[in-house]
């Protein structure tokens, strides 16, 4: 293309951008009200514990009543530990159901059966509770009119904030700063994940990267360009899709717009907030400190893993205890369904890559890879027996990896030890993914509980993103949030 074409595709640019920006600039929203996606979680958690404090107070006032006493501090003192132990369990089951999720919270039908979820969670642990408590010790009819409290408390929260920031100027305005393959994912992934919250007016990229663009209409113009588009648009966030290498005039207009105030967000770090995983497949080698987590050897990394090893002996001798209570029932089943051993052990791969031997209960046919040798497990897999589907539903099969806990070759929490023969294959194929192998592989795993079980590469590199993610941001309340979704699918029996 000669100079004089790109002159003319610059001016026509910039005509249908000034155009598009007197439109838009007309409705922009004042900048003050406008958060990151941290802070809006933050708010939706607090509104959150401010209507589970509200209905704790108002519930305590209507036992008052019902029970004929005064409604004062004499009454509240004593029960003033509800204010703290019913918003700590609203919290904790919350984000366990991904109630914080933006794209649930943006959309009201999902937001209220999440709702209506948790509140027939928090009954179930009350009444749980209440049972297996002395007779007296807990007051009834409080936590039924808690839990309607909530209900409606918590519904008209979200409602208000879906009104206020889901179709209002409380939405981020963004730009996508970029025009190579980062800049689609990141696009497509706030179009997904985040409609409700993000408002994308459009791309931006380097004058010499818009030429020979196929898709012209969504770019608003070039990196020169980028303070006087952000001043009329009233943009509060640039989010950079460059990984690499930035151009000289894309790169002095985030300058002017970061002295001006605008928030510049890296797309990596936007889309592992939203998404909860690492885009490993949008990432070159140069960049491998970001997979690895931060302070792997500080202090707190070092409390953390005593802690975390203190937690896997407690809950794996616990767990062995009941297991042994079922061992029997389980040991009868499997042996009438199908012939062969009631174990099965098979060699896995560990922290740094050492091998180990992982037992579980047998699930399929006794000699299951004797004719095709080593493969993934696939949907309605007819080596798995009748009994083995419940066991593996019930994640039932998993639970004598507790003596491996006991060893020390896994955690109770961690990445799915993987065969050696597959972790090869893989490791060719899919950028770091063994760097799987810089944690001890777990029991459950954030990649267990975030997506369905796959048999294929594209499945693996997307558990590779979400391991890698817990990797670098494993902590003790991460682990929490892991095991009880881990409680909840094999309660629903909703393992594979």
């Amino acid at each position: 293309m000669t100079s004089e074409m790109e002159d003319l595709y610059t001016t026509s640019v910039d005509a249908e951008s000034s155009a598009q920006a007197r439109r838009q600039s007309q409705t922009r929203p004042p900048r003050a009200l406008q958060m990151p996606v941290s802070e809006r979680r933050v708010l939706l958690m607090a509104g959150d514990v401010v209507a589970s404090g509200v209905s704790v107070f108002v519930a305590l006032a209507l036992w008052a009543q019902h029970a004929h006493m005064a409604f004062d501090l004499d009454f509240i003192g004593p029960q003033i530990h509800w204010f703290v132990i019913l918003p700590a369990l609203w919290l904790l089951l919350a984000t366990t159901n991904d109630y914080y999720n933006l794209r649930v919270a943006a959309r009201v039908g999902a937001s209220l059966r999440r709702l209506a979820l948790i509140v027939v969670e928090v009954l179930v642990v009350y009444l749980a509770t209440f049972f297996l408590s002395q007779p007296g010790s807990l007051p009834r009819r409080f936590i039924v009119y808690y839990a309607a409290l909530s209900l409606v408390l918590v519904g008209l929260w979200r409602a208000a904030r879906i009104f206020l920031i889901g179709w209002t100027g409380f939405r981020r305005r963004a730009l996508i700063v970029g025009a190579g393959h980062e800049a689609e994912v990141i696009w497509q992934t706030l179009k997904d994940e985040a409609a409700g919250d993000y408002e994308l007016l459009g791309l931006v990229a380097s004058a010499s990267e818009l030429v020979g663009v196929e898709d012209a209409q969504r770019y608003l113009g070039t990196g020169a360009e980028l303070r006087r588009l952000v001043m009329e648009y009233g943009v509060t966030e640039l989010v950079m899709a460059y990984t690499n290498e930035v151009p000289q005039d894309v790169f002095e207009g985030l300058l002017a717009c970061y002295e001006a105030g605008v928030q510049v967000t890296p797309m990596m770090r936007l889309y592992e907030q939203i998404t909860g995983r690492l885009p490993i497949e949008h990432m070159s080698e140069r960049l491998w400190s970001l997979v690895l987590p931060d302070e792997a050897h500080s202090l707190r990394a070092n409390v953390y893993a005593l802690w975390k090893r203190l937690t896997d002996i407690v809950l794996a001798l616990i767990g062995l205890t009941l297991f042994a209570l079922l061992l029997p029932v389980l040991a009868l089943v499997i042996t009438l369904d199908s012939r062969g051993p009631i174990f099965y052990t098979q060699t896995r791969l560990g922290l740094g890559g050492k091998p180990f031997r992982i037992v579980k209960l047998r699930s399929m046919v006794a000699d299951a890879e004797a004719d095709a040798g080593p493969q993934w497990a696939q949907e309605n897999d007819s080596r798995i027996t009748r009994v083995g589907r419940f066991l593996r539903r019930s994640r039932l099969d998993e639970v004598p990896q507790l003596i491996n806990v006991l060893r020390g070759e896994m955690s109770i929490i961690g990445p799915r030890p993987e065969r050696p023969e597959f972790v090869e294959t893989l490791a060719s194929e899919i950028p770091y993914y063994r760097a799987r192998l810089a944690a001890k592989p777990g029991l459950t795993g954030w990649a267990q509980v975030r997506y369905r079980y796959g048999n294929t590469q594209e499945d693996a590199v997307r558990k590779l993103q979400y391991d890698l993610y817990y990797i670098r941001h494993q902590s003790p309340m991460l682990d929490l949030i892991i095991a009880m979704k881990t409680i909840g699918t094999m309660v629903t029996f909703a393992g594979t």
